[in-house]
């Protein structure tokens, strides 16, 4: 079913059209290419949906493995480390929430920055997200495909890689509604297992659990103290806690194939917020509340292992080896969607390949296809130069989610001030404490890029990062250049000269 104009869609969404302008909203081209030119996609996603992809949406393998990275470097102090930058993402979620509601597009930050901003700015950050999603997909289907050939060792990573591509790009080939049902039930698997962790953590700490002590706070202030290795390691927990936040963008861009696009992406934000820091803070300070932080199977098994473990819980490696795949694959299945609606959007926008325009019962198949194939091929440099172009594109990506962020902060400190202007009504979600806390998220940004030029191991990824938004920037301001020489062209007045006599 493809969605049709409703009251609660803005006129420049159902139209791509600002009234009595001449060009499209982001000034790239033709007033009927607006955010989501040409033929609508369709709203077959469910509120249920919306709010099972905002709590899934960041619960990832970042959290299930890569957080022994983080916990090795802070120690106890992890606990801050993801609480600070979880303050950073809910303050960044709630600016999304803001924007998406006031204004729902398929584009979601990248409309929002090309008006607040400017078309270079929508083109960078939509073509930056884009390739991180894509390089992302690449990465998980590594892992899921490592996960599958420790279960059936006479099997070949390929073979899994191919299988995971085809059913998911499937997926999204068919209606919007079939991502929706596989992101609801994997988010779900993903909650209720954290949520199954949490009671036994908190059980274990009371010594409530058949066969534990009450630890106290033994293991947060002795084997080190709470700060085992000074502010240096708390900032290396700071950053590794910061990227295993993301992915909370999705919801934003799927709220606009939802029914009820301003509701739904409203409810879902303010749901999910204080969720996802129950999740991320809460199983942390679990963590290294049950055992210690220097304990060697974290390093060895990862730390949800090693208290399901220490707990004597049977078959906590093959449980969490599950649960850690479901992640996998919910991430892949996100990220293909993801990139797919972003490269449609820019493309409908005029700042992408016009064969990405095409929307096929309400899907842009070809996007869907576009984004599968550069994540296998992806997959294939990592097997064949692993070292080389496979570490460049990892690289190249490793800190857009901050810049995308920080453009996210810039575009909504604009963008509300003109709707409190002209349209306040549409202020259905509020960012707090506006506009200081919008200042305090841009500032964390910023800090958070400071601090990863302290660290060797991240200063690379900055620097191949930078140095690929700066060729999106500069991309972006010259195809802006030209098309305002083609608006101004097309709307100059013939001149006829004067007669003579």
């Amino acid at each position: 079913m493809n969605r049709t104009p409703s009251s609660t869609t803005p006129e420049r969404e159902r139209t791509g059209r600002v009234p009595g302008a001449g060009s499209s909203p982001d000034g790239t081209g033709p007033a009927a290419a607006g955010p989501d030119a040409g033929p609508p996609l369709s709203n077959g996603l469910k509120q249920r949906h919306l709010s099972m992809i905002a709590l899934g949406g960041v619960i990832g393998a970042g959290l299930f493995v890569g957080s022994k990275e983080g916990i090795a470097a802070a120690g106890p102090s992890i606990v801050l480390a993801y609480a600070v930058s979880g303050c950073l993402v809910m303050l960044v979620m709630r600016m999304l929430g803001e924007m998406a509601a006031a204004s729902p597009a398929s584009g979601s930050f990248s409309v929002h920055a090309g008006r607040s901003i400017g078309p270079w700015a929508g083109f960078t950050t939509g073509w930056m997200f884009t390739a991180q999603l894509c390089v992302a997909v690449a990465a998980e289907a590594i892992g899921a495909a490592g996960i599958m050939t420790g279960w059936f060792p006479d099997t070949q990573p390929w073979m899994w890689v191919l299988l995971f591509m085809v059913v998911f790009c499937g997926a999204n080939l068919a209606a919007v509604s079939n991502f929706g049902e596989f992101e609801f039930w994997f988010a779900a698997l993903k909650i209720t297992a954290i949520g199954i962790f949490l009671v036994l953590g908190l059980l274990a700490i009371f010594g409530v659990l058949p066969g534990t002590s009450a630890p106290g706070a033994a293991h947060l202030t002795g084997d080190g103290g709470f700060l085992p290795n000074g502010s240096d390691g708390l900032v290396i927990g700071l950053l590794a806690s910061v990227f295993a936040y993301g992915g909370l963008e999705t919801v934003t861009i799927a709220a606009a194939e939802s029914k009820d696009p301003v509701r739904g992406v409203a409810r879902a934000v303010r749901t999910a917020m204080w969720r996802i820091a129950l999740f991320y803070v809460g199983s942390m300070a679990v963590i290294v509340t049950v055992i210690p932080w220097n304990n060697a199977d974290i390093a060895k098994n990862g730390p949800y292992v090693a208290v399901l473990d220490y707990l004597h819980i049977p078959a906590a490696g093959q449980i969490m080896n599950v649960v850690i795949l479901i992640a996998l694959l919910s991430a892949m299945n996100a990220n293909i969607y993801g990139s797919s609606r972003m490269a449609h959007s820019l493309s409908a926008r005029g700042q992408g390949p016009r064969f990405l325009r095409t929307v096929s019962g309400g899907v842009p198949r070809r996007a869907v296809v576009l984004c599968s194939a550069f994540g296998f091929l992806a997959v294939l440099f990592s097997y064949w130069w692993p070292e080389t172009v496979f570490q460049w594109l990892l690289n190249m990506v490793g800190a857009a989610i901050l810049v995308v962020w920080g453009f996210i902060a810039v575009a909504q400190l604009r963008m509300r001030r003109r709707l409190e202007r002209e349209a306040p009504e549409k202020l259905v979600v509020r960012m707090w404490l506006f506009p200081v806390l919008t200042w305090v998220a841009l500032a964390g940004v910023v800090a958070v890029l400071v601090l990863m030029l302290r660290d060797e191991n991240q200063r690379m990824q900055l620097y191949f990062t930078g140095g690929f938004g700066v060729v999106l920037v500069v991309v972006g301001l010259l195809r802006q250049r030209m098309a305002g020489r083609k608006t101004a062209e097309r709307d100059l007045p013939a001149v006829t000269p004067p007669n003579s006599h």
